[in-house]
């Protein structure tokens, strides 16, 4: 597990990523593609002073072995919290899921499902904590 975190960071890196997407939300409202609300996500944490990485490939493994990419994150925010940017009218339960599991596959305390869907910002983030949040090796 990674020990490059800790509690306080990640709660800064939480409450900012909170602050910035109802920003965002409140100034240039629902409806637009995801690509849009990820680029403009990225320069305000950016702004924030926060390293950002965009479209990060994870691999997978497998007992030892590498499969290769599984998949790729939206937005990782300092090598710590997983952003997964949605634009849509509901988001599925499987979306929190996988956010998880991004989580775990990457040895990260804490991944966002982010839906700039909503009416309100505030019902569009769903914050997933990993198994291990809290407890950094």
């Amino acid at each position: 597990m990674q020990s490059n975190w800790n509690v306080e960071h990640v709660e800064r890196i939480a409450k900012e990523v909170v602050d910035t997407c109802i920003k965002i939300h409140k100034k240039i409202g629902p409806g637009l593609l995801e690509s849009v609300y990820v680029k403009v996500l990225v320069r305000e944490l950016v702004k924030r002073g926060f390293r950002v990485e965009m479209e990060v490939p994870v691999n997978v493994f497998w007992e030892d072995e590498d499969l290769g990419v599984g998949f790729r994150a939206d937005v990782i925010v300092d090598g710590i919290v997983i952003l997964e940017v949605k634009s849509t009218e509901a988001v599925a339960k499987v979306h929190a899921k996988q956010a998880l599991t991004y989580a775990r596959l990457k040895e990260l305390p804490l991944a966002f499902v982010l839906n700039f869907g909503q009416a309100l910002m505030k019902d569009g983030i769903e914050r997933v904590a990993n198994d291990y949040y809290g407890n950094p090796a």
